[in-house]
């Protein structure tokens, strides 16, 4: 059985674990990062736990514009109580449970988010070999993204709220 809850600062240990198995050293949030993101956001910052154990995470903040820029993977602020995009800065999953439809359940629990405070929908940032499995889920191809976060090239995804849910 799968639950799911908000962060708590006795996760990041395991957070960093499955960042570092997830991401490149370049992209992987960093201990600050990840502490930061708990004392702020931990309102949209959810885990995925199976007998105790995390098993994968969603988290990110609102924000007031469309896309993700890259200053948001150093600074955020803590979150307006409605309105704005739901940004996901980070989505990782245990390689122990892969392909097991975790990472489409957490991005479920960011919708129910969504939907709750009136946000205007969720956007994110991903590789090109990850783009089909957004589009499956709903979300839109905007096409490459300025970032340059870890040196990679990354793709605009966004999901409005009238395709949430």
């Amino acid at each position: 059985m799968i639950s799911f809850r908000n962060v708590q600062s006795t996760d990041l240990e395991q957070l960093l674990k499955i960042e570092n198995e997830g991401f490149s050293k370049e992209e992987a949030a960093t201990r600050e990062a990840f502490m930061e993101r708990i004392c702020l956001i931990a309102d949209t910052f959810i885990v995925a736990e199976k007998e105790g154990e995390i098993i994968g995470y969603i988290n990110g903040p609102v924000i007031n514009k469309l896309y993700i820029t890259d200053d948001l993977f150093a600074k955020i602020k803590q979150n307006p109580n409605r309105g704005g995009f739901q940004s996901v800065l980070g989505i990782a999953v245990s390689k122990k449970v892969r392909n097991q439809g975790i990472a489409k359940m957490l991005m479920g629990k960011m919708e129910e988010l969504v939907e709750e405070y009136e946000r205007e929908g969720i956007t994110l940032t991903c590789k090109g070999e990850l783009v089909s499995f957004y589009e499956k889920l709903g979300f839109v191809n905007h096409g490459m993204s300025k970032s340059q976060h870890g040196g990679t090239q990354w793709y605009n995804m966004v999901k409005l709220r009238e395709s949430v849910g």
